[in-house]
């Protein structure tokens, strides 16, 4: 797979959300559709995105959101409505409460509350592993050898992901792969216990609502969700996102060995 490659399906979601400039969105779509591997690629993102969104859980926006966007909205002087248009009061009530809505979406997606900071960190992490272990998919990078799957991330990120273990008997080293991780991207090393998929990910930890914050002696947190074991800790300036369906406790080992200096 070439360099161009990558780029390109680092994009993808953002392509098929609209959120790249007309320019960049032409680039991913010439590409697109010039490349079968790429097209392949879309239409799996396209079709993991849709079931996502369909078993989802959907949330009530938090109280104090609520609160902050009501105190932010502009105050619009009251209007005389015009009595041949009765409908308009009713469609400007709709296209408000639509904005309003999407704003508060849009705020939940890409700003998570610190309340719910590790569960929104844990279900974008379970989302990346879903597409990692998607069936067909191959790792950008297959290897058990950790001195050729580390060196395949350089020039790659825009930081080096710290990981002190590189897999043995009980967790091999299976491969890594690049994720679009929220705003930024991440690395992930996957590896393997018995016939369970387990994914590393590790990115820049700035600007994401933590729970705790302790420096060099971070504070981790175990979640479950939709089934899957997270466990989640940050050291320094990156985060770790580690994911499975394996049990808990297995999944704890593997964390210990992975958080050793």
């Amino acid at each position: 797979m070439s360099t161009r490659c990558d780029e390109i399906r680092l994009r993808l979601l953002d392509y098929q959300r609209g959120l790249l400039s007309a320019a960049e969105h032409e680039g991913v779509r010439a590409h697109v559709d010039g490349c079968v591997d790429c097209a392949r690629e879309d239409a799996a993102e396209h079709g993991l995105s849709e079931a996502l969104d369909r078993r989802l859980p959907q949330y009530p926006a938090p109280l104090g959101l609520k609160r902050r966007l009501v105190s932010r909205w502009p105050v619009l002087p009251p209007t005389r409505p015009a009595r041949s248009r009765v409908l308009r009061p009713v469609l400007a009530g709709g296209l408000a409460a639509a904005l309003a809505l999407f704003v508060v979406l849009a705020l939940l997606r890409g700003h998570p509350t610190p309340g719910d900071g590790a569960s929104a960190i844990a279900l974008e992490a379970v989302n990346d592993h879903l597409r990692i272990i998607e069936v067909g998919r191959r790792l950008d990078v297959q290897s058990a050898d950790v001195h050729q799957v580390r060196p395949w991330f350089a020039g790659r990120l825009d930081f080096a992901p710290r990981v002190p273990f590189g897999g043995d008997a009980e967790f091999p080293l299976r491969g890594g792969a690049i994720e679009r991780f929220l705003d930024r991207r991440a690395a992930v090393y996957v590896y393997g216990r018995r016939l369970h998929a387990i994914s590393l990910l590790v990115f820049r930890a700035d600007g994401l609502p933590w729970p705790a914050d302790r420096g060099t002696d971070p504070e981790r947190v175990g979640l479950t969700v939709r089934g899957f074991n997270v466990l989640l800790w940050r050291e320094r300036d990156l985060g770790y996102a580690l994911v499975s369906d394996l049990n808990a406790g297995e999944l704890q080992v593997l964390g210990a060995r992975l958080a050793a200096p």
